[in-house]
């Protein structure tokens, strides 16, 4: 299954997290946007290949350290299909160095819409007769609200082309309890409803670690609830947004961690893409600065699982 490949990666590195990869254009070194500007000219296409640069050179510091990546869809597609080919080469790039790539697209839809979808980021398309990895990333965010309608649709090609999908469970923004923590009819939240259509959802597709191909977003700014839905969902892999930038913290994300000190992956995006503004180091350092984060995010947060 798609999530013993992340699992396995993160044993390998001694690493539970992933960079987030969600570049706008103020994060990146002004150097960079000049060369790609002197390129390209000062529009979408430009700006498209700053984002690949800078990424490629985040990759290329963390590649040994972070098991994964985590490229948000839209920060990409703002510019249009120099936007998207720049996530292609994002996504590709990262596989090349042996990193496992997160696509958070939130997709949500039905039927054949949804299979689409799932085509397009975890299959592969069909070209009469000869098929193609269109992007080729190993797991997808999905919105599961729409019920099994939405998922299904994904369960057959996580099981084929061994790839994975993150259902959101328990957002980390702070208006998600408007919705998410409402009392149905049987006294359960709406939150721990959808954990529990996570668990049955991937019954019937668990790998040797113990957890299946339908993985789960809850973030770190809900500790108590994250520890409550890490006990009602023993084969559920967390995808754990909210450390650092949205306030999570070490102790906060160690309820997503199983006894053994899997069963989770913590995101940071904003802190590690722009470690070099926080350090106050030369922009040139910017890749180095965000090695040295990620080391640091690393330390802290097994230093709670440990503890």
């Amino acid at each position: 299954m798609s999530f013993d490949r992340l699992i396995a990666k993160i044993i390998e590195t001694k690493n539970p997290t992933v960079a987030g990869l969600d570049p706008k254009l103020d994060y990146i070194p002004v150097y960079i946007k000049e060369e790609s500007y002197a390129k390209y000219g000062k529009n979408l296409e430009g700006a498209a290949d700053a984002l690949l640069t800078f990424n490629k050179a985040l990759i290329d510091a963390l590649c040994d350290i972070v098991p994964a990546i985590k490229p948000q869809a839209a920060y990409y597609e703002m510019y249009g299909f120099y936007g998207v080919k720049a996530l292609y080469e994002t996504i590709s790039y990262a596989k090349e160095k042996g990193m496992f790539v997160i696509t958070d697209g939130k997709r949500n839809d039905i039927g054949t819409t949804m299979e689409a979808y799932a085509t397009a980021h975890l299959g592969k398309t069909d070209v009469e007769g000869v098929k193609f990895e269109a992007f080729g990333a190993d797991a997808l965010t999905v919105n599961g609200y729409l019920g099994t309608d939405g998922i299904k649709p994904l369960l057959k090609i996580c099981e084929d082309s061994d790839k994975g999908i993150f259902v959101l469970v328990k957002t980390s923004n702070p208006s998600s309890g408007e919705l998410q923590d409402r009392e149905l009819a049987d006294g359960k939240s709406v939150y721990a409803t959808m954990g529990e259509m996570c668990e049955n959802w991937g019954s019937e597709l668990v790998g040797k670690y113990g957890y299946s191909a339908v993985g789960s977003v809850v973030g770190a700014t809900y500790p108590a609830q994250l520890g409550e839905l890490r006990k009602s969902m023993p084969h559920t892999f967390f995808l754990v947004p909210g450390y650092g930038a949205q306030g999570g913290g070490a102790k906060d994300v160690a309820p997503a961690f199983d006894s053994n000190g899997i069963g989770a992956i913590i995101n940071s995006s904003r802190g590690i893409m722009c470690a070099y503004k926080k350090e106050g180091c030369d922009e040139k350092d910017f890749a180095a600065a965000a090695r040295r984060e990620a080391i640091r995010m690393r330390d802290d947060i097994n230093s709670a699982i440990s503890g």
